[in-house]
């Protein structure tokens, strides 16, 4: 069983997703109770002919009892100038969902969609006392499908010859790393000058801000990613994606979350991986989990 905190538009989508694949049982819990149910009828109708699934929407937290992954999506508020002025309304919220996966479920892995992202995975993980490996933000999955479009755009490339991820915050302080980029198994590097560099980073932390010229928020992209998540616990597939979870000496950092690239199966996070940064790469690395350190520092005061 698949349990999505928030039937909102990404929580609904990654139920779609779930649902659509056959990929288990499915529990929507939403405040509004009303809302929780339209959805589920109308996921139910993306069922495959044949599938034994079944969604539910509900407002008890109770039904999330028998869940592998619950996945929270529930937010508050909007966005004006960075994901932190969401940090007043979602941390509150994120502690309220948190102790009621801890009474419910303390054998679930718990899938971060929430923003401030970093920040709500840390307050998620420390709030339930769950294992490190339990508690999974997915927001540098999805700036890293944005590097790799943004990459293909300014390389008149095509998407699948692309590699390429990104580390640090899911904010303003994100870490693409060019040193690491490939087109067709060859350094992106060997085809940017460093004004195209600095125009992708730029547009890269951005992105937000052009999907509101257009729309409110990102919905399919943020969805996909933590599906993504889900479908790989609950088929104990191998998906290796950069990740926000807490470090203890990873990259010389510790206690802190922040994405990284790990490897995850039914266990959640499987191991964080390794891999070689350049020196600023690195130093930017630091300076943005000092940035999240100190919203931390926030909420705890």
């Amino acid at each position: 069983m698949i349990s999505i905190i928030g039937a909102g538009r990404v929580g609904s989508a990654v139920g779609f997703l779930a649902a659509s694949t056959a990929l288990d049982d499915i529990v929507l819990v939403n405040s509004t109770k009303n809302k929780a149910i339209g959805e589920a009828l109308d996921i139910t109708n993306a069922i495959p002919e044949g599938s034994p699934i079944s969604v539910i929407g509900t407002d008890e937290f109770e039904l999330i009892r028998d869940s592998k992954v619950v996945i929270i999506s529930a937010s508050k508020g909007k966005i004006t100038t960075n994901r932190t002025d969401l940090l007043a309304a979602n941390v509150p919220l994120a502690r309220e969902i948190a102790q009621k996966i801890r009474k419910y479920n303390d054998n679930a892995k718990i899938v971060i969609v929430t923003n401030p992202l970093d920040i709500v995975t840390y307050t998620v993980l420390k709030e339930t006392g769950f294992q490190r490996e339990s508690v999974i933000g997915m927001g540098s999955s999805l700036d890293s499908s944005r590097f790799r479009y943004l990459l293909t755009k300014s390389l008149g490339a095509n998407q699948s010859k692309i590699d390429g991820i990104v580390m640090g915050e899911h904010g303003d302080s994100m870490v693409p790393i060019f040193s690491n980029a490939k087109y067709d198994k060859k350094p992106v590097l060997n085809r940017l000058d460093q004004n195209e560099i600095a125009r992708i980073r730029e547009e890269l932390r951005n992105y937000w801000k052009l999907l509101k010229t257009f729309k409110e928020a990102s919905v399919f992209g943020a969805a996909k990613n933590a599906f993504d998540i889900a479908k790989a616990i609950v088929r104990d597939e191998q998906l290796q994606i950069p990740a926000s979870v807490l470090l203890e000496g990873e990259y010389g950092l510790s206690d802190v979350c922040l994405g990284v690239p790990v490897t995850i199966g039914k266990s959640g996070v499987a191991k964080i991986d390794k891999l070689d940064l350049d020196w600023t790469e690195l130093k930017s690395l630091n300076d943005s989990a000092e940035i999240i350190r100190n919203n931390i520092i926030k909420i705890k005061n």
